[in-house]
Order: structure tokens, then C-alpha cells, then sequence
């Protein structure tokens, strides 16, 4: 009886241990299901944004020879398997407790839910920006703040945490699922062999050296990556041994890792037979435009209006949408008047645009000459009617804005007349109508005949995200909503943006006609400008300041007045020099040297760029050291680069170290 009771229960607990079996032998595929999965998913989103594999315009580095193939392959693989043996170490350590299948679900969700969480977030950004942005770049779209920039896009937030949460219910479901159907005998998974792990650590620490050291196109590529990123920004921070910033594990290495002063984007000083930032040799200056001090206009003083429409493009004038004209007063403008096009914003960003634009300088300080406190020095009555609050990014502090102005008003004044339901002051933005409505209460009242008037109109409709309440149909019946914004409806959004564009002409044909009802157009002064451009999906980007080309730093400035204007190209930075000319009836002074550009602070800027005549724009990135000839759609490492188009690469290298350079004895000197 009892060997007949042994007997089947020894049965049971075969038929058990078979039972478990398959699931187990079923589990111990998914680590390597979850990598084979989520790697695929990365490469072919990585060849759809970059080109990585194929190429296209901007990627002159594509990885398509064998080598570079068997190099990125090695590279890839191995940065995988780290990421991977690092989530199962973690999977195992927090299942010990738990039912032994609980290693494997844990390892989907860190190393393949989060890992596709992680691609999902890169590329969404990446669609609207670039692999330009960093931290940086995103405060000064929150006009120095972060916070306020994260407050802007804070409807996008809010859709990413309402995926997250149905994602967390759908796996607690499958854990409370799994609990019912997996057997409970199953064996327990267990760690890999430390020599298993060092050995795997020590290959990848290899491969990452050599691919390296060999710079090769598919180093490049691999930077793209999400696991060979991650372990690389780690090993450079380690091995930055002089606290510069650089290390031995990066495309751009620190080739003096005991010498603070040599480095990638060392400040380069002339003269001394050292290159200190690996670009250009020894920097020999080139000559800057020298900066105006502060103006005091005398004798019969023209009133000045000045109006910056945001976000405006160069292609502006005879912009047509179903046949109607995207800015008809404009282009009345500037047939009447002057133009001077393109112009270039230095930075393609609102906030150091402005202050470029009233100073005359790159990189202006708080307290510097502008023309606010020329002409307010000159006994000119000054109102401000902005659609942006312009204390955001400190503008106002800078240009003395406030401190010059009879008249204020801006949207943080009228924030209850605001568009959007955003209060964060990077998400301001008052409808023309208000600033018209709140010029009439207060400047258009007064008797221009008597002082000279300055006033400046900030038009904000035409920034992201192209379309408000208040917006007209003009050029479209239906304008694009918000969250329906995307690469794949980029008709719509260019659409709706030049619609806005339109609508921000209408109202600047009012400013126009109450200068001309109130009989002092022949006596006034009249620009109309951009800040910086606006890519609109052309080549995957939406938005400004990520990208050098003619779309986001291109614009144009046009003036009432005939032949006031020098022709193009201009930066915003010349822009205070011509108008000081034109206040004191001077012919307009030509610009002395060609525009310059950069993607973050001057001192350490992820990419520079230059303009020159007939459409040229030059343009390097510093953290890969790919050079742009950006009007012939020509990329090429800049080591490789030969003949004219090498020549213009050290151009503008030597324009860059030549402003750091003054840059850096000016503050030094303050």
C-alpha cells in the first residue's frame, strides 16, 4: 500500500517536473526574444531618421562598407549584451523571493518595454528637434528655464503619462495572468558565471577602443544607438582624468587627458603655436565687426516702428497657399520700400535673437548699448505691445526694454487675454488684436507730431503651434489642431503655419494704416523682421534653432523706406547699426563681415555655420566633425574635405575661435 502511495507520488512529481518543463525551456528564450526584438526596432528607426545604413542629405557617414558593417555589428552586439546581462543580473536579484518565472517577466519589462519606452521618447523628440538637443538647447526654448520649457510641451507630457499608465495596467493584467497559468515547479534561472560577465565587459571595453580609435563611419553610427551611447557617456565621464569634459570613450576624445587646456572645444589662443581644440591649427584672428557704443540722435528725428514677426521665414514674400498671397502687406511693403534678404538670426532662438537685434551684438550682456536706450537717450517717447512676455529669457533686462519704455505692455500684462490655457511664460502668446487694442488706448493717442515715437510689436501667432482661437481662416478652412501635429501630416502643418503667417500680415497692415490715418508715415521709420526661421517637416524637423539652414536661421527684413536697406545676406546683429544710419540720414552702412552662426553657446556651441552671398551657408558640427556645404546638399568629414569647400570650412572655423576669442578677453576684461 505505502509502495503503491510512494509510487505515485513519485509519478506526480515527474508528471510535474514535465509539465514545467516546456515553460521553462520556453522562458529561458525570452532574454534572448526581448534583445533580437527591441535591436531590430532601433536599427530600422535608426535607418528611417538617420540614414544610418543608407544615407541621405546630412549623413555622409553612413555605415555601408564591410568593415565598417563588421565594426558596428561587433560594436552593437556586444553594447547589447552589456545592457542585457546588466538587466538580468537586476531581473534575477528581484525575483529571488518570487516564483521563479518572475526573472524572465521582469527582464521584458526593464530590458524590452523600457528599452522601447526609451526609443519611443529619443525619437519623438527627434521629430521635432534634432540630435543637436541637449539640455541646453531645451532651456532656451523656456527662455533659459527648463522648467518653463517642460511647461510648455506640457500636453505632450500629458499623453505620455496617460500611454505610461495603461502600459503599467497591462502589466500588472499579464503578472496576475501569469500567477494562474505558469506551474510553480519550475527551476529557477541563475546568474551567469563571473568569468562569463568579465569576459563580456572586457570585449566590450575593447571593441569600444578600437572602434575608437579607428574613427570610422561606424563609430558614428553606433552613437546613434541607445545601449552604445549610454555605455560610452559612462566610460568617458570615468576616464575624463583633467576634468575638462572629455574623455577616451567618444568620437570626440581627449587626445591630452592630463591637460585641462587641450581638448575638443578648447578655447583656442592665438599666437602661441598650440591647437588647442583640434580644429583649424593655431587660430589666427580674422576681422570682427566692431560693435556701436551708445547713439544720441539730434535734429528732426524720424519716429521708428519696429515689428518682429516670430518665427517668420526668408520665403515669405510671394509665399502663395491655394493661390492667395501668405503676406500681401508685406510684399506692398517691400515693393514700396527696401529689402534686405536673406537675414540671418544668429542663434534660432527667440529670446538671443532679440537681444542680438536691439544691441548689434552676438553675445550681449545685461546693460549693454541698444537701441532701446539709444532713443530713449535721443527724448523719444517708447511704447512696447508684445504678444511674448519679454522679461522671459531676461530680453527686457538686456536691451533695457522696461527701463526705457513709456509704455508697456506685454503678455505677462495681458495674460488673462492669453490663447492657450498655458499660464508658464514660455507658453504666453496674446493675439495681435489686444497689442492694436492696447496701442490705441495708450501711444496711439498721443500727438506724434510733437516727440518722436518709438514703438515695437511683438506678433507671436505664427510660433508653435501655428494656429489659436483668434486665428482667421485666410489662406485655409480648416488649420491643423495641435496634437494632430506630425511628420506624416506635414502639408497641414505648413498649411496652418503660413495661415498664421497671414493672419499676423493683417494686422500689421493696421499698424500701416493708423500710421498713415494719423499723417506721420513720411516721417517714420518702418522694419518688419523675423526672428528666425521655421523648418516645417521639409527635411523631418519641425521648429528652430536645431538645424543650420536657410529655413530655421533664415529670414527677412523689409523697411517702408527706399534704398535704407543693404542687400543681403545680414545677421539681426547688423540691424541696429542700419537703423541708427537711417535715424541719422545716412546711407546704409554695407555689413562688414558675413553672418555668423552657431546651435548653443558661442563658447561651446554643438554646431557653427557662416552665410555668405547667393544662398551659400556653410556650416560644421563640432561634436562629429561633419562639415555642410548646405546650399548644394554636400556633407563630408571635415578631414576629408579638399579644394574651395575645404577652404570655407576653415573660414568659418577661424570666424568662430576669432569671436570666442574677443568674447573671452571682453569678459575677462569686465
Amino acid at each position: 500500500m505505502a509502495t503503491a502511495a510512494g509510487q505515485a507520488g513519485i509519478e506526480k512529481s515527474l508528471s510535474a517536473a514535465a509539465t514545467s518543463r516546456l515553460p521553462a525551456r520556453l522562458l529561458a528564450l525570452v532574454p534572448f526574444g526581448v534583445v533580437l526584438v527591441g535591436s531590430a526596432i532601433e536599427l530600422v528607426l535608426a535607418d528611417r531618421k538617420y540614414g544610418l545604413f543608407t544615407g541621405g542629405f546630412g549623413q555622409s557617414r553612413a555605415v555601408d562598407s564591410v568593415g565598417e558593417l563588421a565594426q558596428f555589428a561587433a560594436g552593437y552586439g556586444l553594447a547589447q549584451a552589456v545592457v542585457a546581462l546588466a538587466g538580468w543580473l537586476l531581473a534575477v536579484r528581484l525575483a529571488r523571493s518570487r516564483p521563479p518565472w518572475t526573472a524572465a517577466y521582469l527582464f521584458a519589462l526593464i530590458n524590452g518595454v523600457g528599452f522601447c519606452l526609451l526609443l519611443a521618447a529619443q525619437y519623438q523628440l527627434h521629430s521635432y528637434f534634432s540630435d543637436t538637443v541637449n539640455f541646453a538647447l531645451l532651456s532656451k526654448l523656456g527662455g533659459g528655464s527648463l522648467a518653463d520649457a517642460l511647461l510648455f510641451a506640457a500636453s505632450e507630457i500629458g499623453i505620455a503619462l496617460a500611454g505610461l499608465g495603461a502600459l503599467l495596467l497591462c502589466a500588472w493584467a499579464v503578472w496576475r495572468l501569469a500567477l494562474r497559468i505558469l506551474p510553480v515547479g519550475m527551476p529557477r534561472p541563475r546568474r551567469p558565471r563571473t568569468v562569463t560577465q568579465l569576459a563580456l565587459v572586457g570585449m566590450f571595453l575593447v571593441a569600444a577602443q578600437g572602434i575608437f580609435a579607428i574613427r570610422s563611419d561606424a563609430a558614428f553610427g553606433l552613437d546613434r544607438t541607445l545601449a552604445w551611447s549610454a555605455l560610452t557617456a559612462m566610460l568617458n565621464r570615468a576616464t575624463d582624468f583633467d576634468r575638462d569634459g572629455y574623455g577616451l570613450f567618444a568620437v570626440q576624445r581627449d587626445t591630452a587627458p592630463f591637460d585641462g587646456s587641450r581638448h575638443p572645444l578648447a578655447l583656442d589662443i592665438p599666437g602661441n603655436r598650440i591647437d588647442e581644440d583640434g580644429y583649424g591649427g593655431d587660430l589666427v584672428p580674422v576681422p570682427l565687426a566692431a560693435p556701436i557704443g551708445p547713439q544720441v540722435f539730434t535734429g528732426n528725428r524720424p519716429h521708428v516702428v519696429v515689428v518682429v514677426m516670430e518665427s517668420m521665414r526668408g520665403d515669405v514674400l510671394g509665399k502663395r497657399i491655394n493661390g492667395k498671397p501668405a503676406a500681401p502687406n508685406l510684399e506692398r511693403l517691400a515693393e514700396e520700400g527696401s529689402i534686405a534678404s536673406p537675414a540671418y538670426s544668429h542663434v534660432g532662438f527667440t529670446t538671443e535673437s532679440l537681444k542680438s537685434l536691439f544691441t548689434g551684438q552676438l553675445v550681449p550682456q545685461p546693460g549693454a548699448p541698444s537701441l532701446f536706450r539709444d532713443l530713449k537717450a535721443s527724448g523719444y517717447r517708447i511704447g512696447v505691445f508684445s504678444g511674448q512676455p519679454e522679461d522671459f529669457g531676461d530680453i527686457s533686462e538686456t536691451v533695457g526694454m522696461r527701463e526705457s519704455a513709456d509704455v508697456y505692455v506685454d503678455a505677462e500684462l495681458l495674460r488673462e487675454k492669453r490663447a492657450f490655457d498655458f499660464a508658464a511664460k514660455g507658453s504666453l502668446l496674446v493675439d495681435e488684436s489686444h497689442l492694436l487694442a492696447a496701442f490705441d488706448r495708450t501711444l496711439g493717442t498721443e500727438d506724434w507730431q510733437a516727440t518722436p515715437h518709438f514703438a515695437y510689436f511683438n506678433f507671436q501667432t505664427a510660433h508653435f503651434p501655428y494656429h489659436h482661437r483668434d486665428v482667421a481662416p485666410r489662406l485655409i478652412e480648416e488649420p491643423i489642431a495641435r496634437g494632430a501635429i506630425g511628420a506624416d501630416r506635414a502639408k497641414d502643418v505648413q498649411a496652418t503655419y503660413w495661415n498664421a503667417v497671414a493672419h499676423a500680415d493683417a494686422w500689421l497692415g493696421e499698424v500701416v494704416a493708423r500710421l498713415k490715418a494719423a499723417g506721420v508715415w513720411d516721417d517714420t521709420i518702418l522694419i518688419v523682421t523675423g526672428d528666425h526661421g521655421e523648418d516645417l517637416f521639409e527635411d523631418g524637423f519641425l521648429g528652430h534653432g536645431h538645424v543650420i539652414n536657410h529655413r530655421q536661421y533664415g529670414t527677412v527684413l523689409v523697411a517702408n523706406r527706399p534704398g535704407m536697406l543693404p542687400p543681403g545676406p545680414i545677421g539681426l546683429a547688423d540691424y541696429r547699426a542700419i537703423l541708427s544710419a537711417a535715424i541719422n540720414g545716412d546711407a546704409s552702412p554695407a555689413p562688414t563681415v558675413p553672418p555668423f552662426l552657431h546651435i548653443g553657446p558661442l563658447s561651446a556651441p554643438t554646431a557653427i555655420g557662416m552665410a555668405g552671398r547667393d544662398g551659400v551657408l556653410t556650416s560644421l558640427r563640432l561634436d562629429t566633425g561633419e562639415a555642410c556645404l548646405v546650399e548644394r546638399g554636400e556633407c563630408a568629414p571635415y578631414g576629408a574635405l579638399e579644394g574651395a569647400g575645404r577652404d570655407r570650412v576653415e573660414a568659418l572655423i577661424a570666424r568662430w575661435g576669432s569671436e570666442r576669442w574677443r568674447e573671452h578677453r571682453r569678459t575677462r576684461v569686465d
